[in-house]
C-alpha cells in the first residue's frame, strides 16, 4: 500500500537529496512534539543529531524499537503525537509489536525508517540486501501505509500522512531511501 509522494522517493543521481531541516519542519507542522529513537546511521547526520539538539522536541532514546512502538502508542492514547525514528533492521525486529499495537489495535504509530545498506543506484525492491528488499512488501502485508523520503519535495507528504494517521488511528511509515543532508 505504497503511497507515492511528490517526487516518489526515486533513487536517482539527478534528484536533489532531501534535507533534514525540511523533514523536521514537516514533522513539527504535523504536530509531532516527541521523537522516540534508536540510532540510525542513515538519518543520524541530517535528522537524528539535529533532533537531539532541538529544544522544541522531546527526544526519548530507547534501546529497542519495540519499546519505541509502545511509548508512541502510550503518547497517542494520552493525546500527544510522537514520531518513531528507526532503522529498517529495527523495523524488522519489531514486527510483532507493530502488528499487535499499530495494526490490530489501530494505533497511530508514525515512523521514519532509514534503509541502511540501500545501494545509491537502486530502488529498494532491487536492492542486493534481503533486509532492504522486504521492507515495503512487509509493510504492505501488515497493511501499513507508507511512502519514500529521498528526494527534495518528498517531505511535503509528511504532514498530511501523519495527520491522517492520527485522524483515522492507523500507523504510517516513511522509508528513507537516501540520507538527508
Amino acid at each position: 500500500m505504497r503511497i507515492d509522494s511528490p517526487a516518489a522517493g526515486a533513487v536517482t543521481a539527478t534528484a536533489e537529496r532531501i534535507r533534514g531541516a525540511d523533514i523536521l519542519a514537516a514533522v513539527r507542522r504535523a504536530g509531532i512534539a516527541t521523537v522516540v529513537s534508536v540510532p540510525d546511521i542513515v538519518t543520524s547526520d541530517g535528522l537524528l543529531w539535529p533532533i537531539s539538539r532541538d529544544p522544541s522536541l522531546a527526544h526519548v532514546r530507547v534501546c529497542k524499537e519495540d519499546e519505541g512502538v509502545s511509548i508512541c502508542a502510550g503518547l497517542a492514547c494520552a493525546g500527544r503525537r510522537a514520531l518513531l525514528l528507526i532503522q529498517h533492521t529495527g523495523l524488522l525486529d519489531s514486527v510483532n509489536a507493530l502488528r499487535a499495537i499499530a495494526v490490530d489495535y489501530g494505533t497511530p504509530i508514525c515512523m521514519i525508517v532509514g534503509l541502511q545498506g540501500l545501494e545509491p543506484d537502486r530502488e529498494p525492491p532491487r536492492s542486493a540486501s534481503l533486509g532492504v528488499r522486504v521492507v515495503e512488501p512487509l509493510l504492505d502485508v501488515l497493511g501499513i501505509a507508507h511512502a519514500r523520503l529521498g528526494a527534495r519535495g518528498d517531505e511535503a507528504a509528511i504532514e498530511p500522512a501523519f495527520d491522517r494517521a492520527y485522524r483515522d488511528w492507523m500507523p504510517y511509515a516513511f522509508i528513507v531511501t537516501r540520507p538527508p543532508v
